[in-house]
């Protein structure tokens, strides 16, 4: 009788278990279902130079499809070459997306810099390159020693669908807010501004950007700690 209950409680717990990763929402997947007629209705936004539609359908995208999904794991090198996981981070994280060739306004590295140096403790910092190994090295010494700058070579990437929607789906410089457990909480792009802009201004907007984002992140964090705590302590 008592190896009965036992199998009847493990059947019970791996069923509810399966239930819980079937209805888990990948990025890639919460994006395939939607990114089709987000690139045709955005190109022809653009196009028209319709700019508040653009960013009406990105924001759209982001609050009704990839905010709440997981981010799917992938590999990335550090400058040294070496391969990480991306769910290697334990952290919540703040990740921000690149190509060397992309021109940064002049306040924006320094104040991601501060931004790192105020709340590394808290949050895992990551820079990722969309480029070769030898663009990115040269890259990185702009960058706070406390951020992990890491890059994906496309002419040797295995995750298609990584590169799809991260990259060409979404563009960059764009800016990932994820939790510890790798679910995405806002997905935010780049602050514009003219190239030509004084540094002081082009630092105090990035600067608050990056602060509202952290806040987020933290607050997010905050709350599902007291949900685990309130649901360990009924």
């Amino acid at each position: 009788m008592g190896r009965k209950l036992l199998l009847l409680f493990l059947l019970v717990s791996l069923t509810g278990l399966s239930q819980e990763v079937e209805h888990e929402t990948l990025f890639s997947q919460a994006i395939g279902k939607n990114i089709k007629k987000y690139k045709t209705q955005s190109k022809q936004a653009y196009m028209d130079q319709n700019y508040e539609r653009a960013d009406f359908l990105f924001d759209s995208l982001i609050n009704n499809v990839v905010n709440g999904s997981r981010l799917d794991n992938f590999d990335v090198r550090k400058t040294s070459g070496k391969k990480i996981n991306f769910y290697d981070f334990e952290k919540p994280v703040f990740l921000i997306t690149y190509a060397s060739w992309c021109t940064p306004g002049v306040g924006e590295i320094p104040a991601l810099n501060k931004i790192v140096d105020e709340n590394y403790k808290e949050i895992d910092f990551v820079v990722l390159f969309w480029d070769s190994k030898k663009k990115v090295k040269k890259k990185a010494r702009d960058y706070n020693s406390k951020i992990t700058v890491v890059y994906v070579d496309e002419t040797e990437n295995t995750h298609g669908h990584i590169v799809e929607t991260m990259k060409h789906s979404l563009g960059f410089p764009t800016s990932f807010f994820i939790d510890s457990d790798k679910t995405i909480i806002d997905v935010r792009r780049g602050v514009l501004h003219p190239y030509n802009e004084a540094y002081d201004i082009s630092f105090e907007m990035n600067y608050d950007s990056f602060h509202n984002g952290i806040s987020l992140i933290k607050s997010f964090d905050v709350n599902n700690q007291s949900d685990i705590v309130a649901k360990d302590n009924p």
